[in-house]
């Protein structure tokens, strides 16, 4: 089959973290198929342009991946620059999608649901299998997050859009495994059967993850002192990620100091969570900055517990399950996870590997790291197998092979 993956942010992963697309461009290659990503010149979260020529779109093969950018604007934050890019790069795809090849599956991504629409748009047009992927819920989260309210006019356009793709598309992909209660909450179950959606959550490239521990070592003292309990986390570092909570958290154990946090990554709530650290002299809790992401599997490695935190006043949009990559990483470092609020369609909960605290409050929160730094070594060793056990349920190996069973299952 020619397949085309359309993902505004699938640039290489040496630009951009989320590799989900490149994954499975290569499995899907290895399975004999063949692959274009089409996506943005420009690189999410950062000052990059992969076209600065003044060309309107290139192609590049990287590490045997095809992919073709769109030059779209540049842009910083999430103003209006970057919904004029969103836009920009739906409305310029079709005319650069019409000098390749005609594909036999389209599989378009959401966010941002305008180029998925757009995807579906073209699958239709070609005659084509068309598969909508849902990686986030546009625009749900807007409205949890208090961007936007229910009933503001822009919501209520990406509502009727979102229902649209849903509609239209061959199949709709949702990494969440609870998305089905989503429609149903929507009263879309006539419009959106049960029978054409299908849960594939994010996952994990067990190969290259060992790899990468392998060779892609990183110096750091704490990481090495074998007489501290070390709760790591890495990613992203903004208000929904909930770190004011981790340093209530730290503080309420600073009495413990063998217990240390250790926070790798960066975001616009940085500077302030460093400030407040300081201000109360946490010793316990230390902010690593970003690091490269060819070294989170070693860092992971050397944890004791991987934290997968959240702000507990955004949580209500994860009642339909979790599907951030970094739960999946955690998970392949064969340690165990521990969330500060209760997930619904925990994609670990079978295997009793992702411990939750009681409660969102940072009482409990503490109280659940205490009873892990308890836990008997025989059991902490057999939480352990069970976590790389789960992972690789999640091997994108796997997870490919699913993706390529929906676009095969398609009639047309």
């Amino acid at each position: 089959m020619n397949i085309w993956l359309i993902n505004h942010y699938a640039v290489p992963p040496k630009y951009y973290p989320l590799a989900r697309q490149t994954y499975f461009a290569k499995h899907l290659m290895e399975m004999g198929h063949t692959v274009t990503i089409f996506a943005a010149s420009t690189v999410h979260n950062s000052d990059i342009n992969l076209i600065t020529d003044g060309s309107h779109w290139r192609e590049e093969t990287l590490e045997g991946v095809h992919y073709v950018y769109i030059k779209c604007l540049d842009y910083q934050g999430n103003g209006l620059k970057r919904v004029y890019n969103i836009c920009e790069f739906a409305w310029k795809l079709p005319g650069v999608c019409k000098k390749f090849p005609r594909p036999d599956a389209i599989v378009a991504t959401s966010i941002p649901p305008t180029s998925c629409a757009v995807g579906i748009h073209l699958a239709r047009k070609y005659k084509c299998r068309g598969v909508a992927e849902i990686a986030d819920l546009w625009p749900e989260g807007i409205v949890v997050a208090g961007m936007a309210g229910p009933h503001n006019p822009a919501v209520l356009a990406l509502r009727c859009l979102e229902k649209w793709i849903y509609r239209k598309a061959d199949a709709v992909v949702f990494t969440m495994e609870g998305a089905y209660d989503y429609i149903k909450e929507r009263k879309w179950e006539k419009a959106v059967p049960h029978s054409k959606v299908f849960y594939i959550n994010n996952g994990v490239d067990l190969e290259q993850f060992d790899s990468d521990r392998e060779h892609f070592h990183l110096d750091d003292p704490d990481l090495e002192d074998p007489g501290t309990f070390k709760l790591i986390y890495t990613g992203s570092i903004r208000k929904a990620n909930g770190g004011s909570q981790l340093l209530a958290c730290a503080e309420l154990l600073r009495d413990y100091p063998q217990i240390r946090f250790l926070i790798y990554g960066a975001g616009d709530d940085l500077e302030s969570l460093e400030a407040a650290r300081r201000e109360r002299g946490l010793n316990n809790l230390c902010f690593k900055g970003r690091v490269d992401k060819r070294n989170i599997p070693y860092i992971l490695s050397k944890s004791n517990v991987n934290l997968v935190n959240y702000d507990p006043k955004a949580a209500e949009i994860y009642r339909f399950g979790n599907s951030q990559n970094k739960f999946f990483e955690y998970l392949a470092s064969g340690k165990p996870l521990l969330s500060n609020i209760k997930m619904a369609y925990n994609p670990a909960s079978h295997t009793h590997c992702c411990f939750s605290a009681s409660s969102s409050s940072a009482e409990d929160y503490a109280k659940a790291v205490l009873e892990l730094y308890k836990l008997p070594r025989e059991e902490y060793e057999a939480v352990c197998r069970a976590a790389r056990g789960t992972a690789e349920e999640y091997d994108f190996k796997k997870l490919t092979e699913k993706l390529f069973n929906v676009i095969e299952g398609i009639q047309k």
